[in-house]
């Protein structure tokens, strides 16, 4: 289905996951953070980057590696994203939900 984010018109499937990742631009992250309640500084940008060179990389997500990548901790990693931190880094990053989350 078809949705605007930021102005953009974006393919998203039914849980609001960008289908097409070449949609995807800063503009689109920023619209999606401020749905999901989130001011992104640059830690989250970070974070948003290591998302999507692994998901480039074909590289499957969970918590735990994110917290062993050097990139972030768990602890901030839940900080940066309170409320289910991979499903929503994943979607501000425009890449599909992880396998890992439910």
């Amino acid at each position: 289905m078809e949705r605007t984010i930021s102005g953009i018109a974006v393919q998203v499937n039914e849980e609001g996951y960008l289908t097409d990742f070449k949609q995807w631009n800063s503009e689109v992250g920023k619209g999606l953070a401020e749905e999901a309640n989130i001011t992104m500084g640059p830690r989250h940008w970070e974070v948003i980057e290591y998302l999507q060179s692994e998901f480039k990389n074909d590289s499957p997500l969970s918590i735990r590696k994110i917290g062993k990548s050097g990139v972030v901790d768990i602890k901030e990693f839940y900080q940066l994203f309170p409320i289910a931190p991979l499903k929503t880094a994943s979607k501000i990053a425009g890449i599909p939900k992880p396998a890992s989350c439910i």
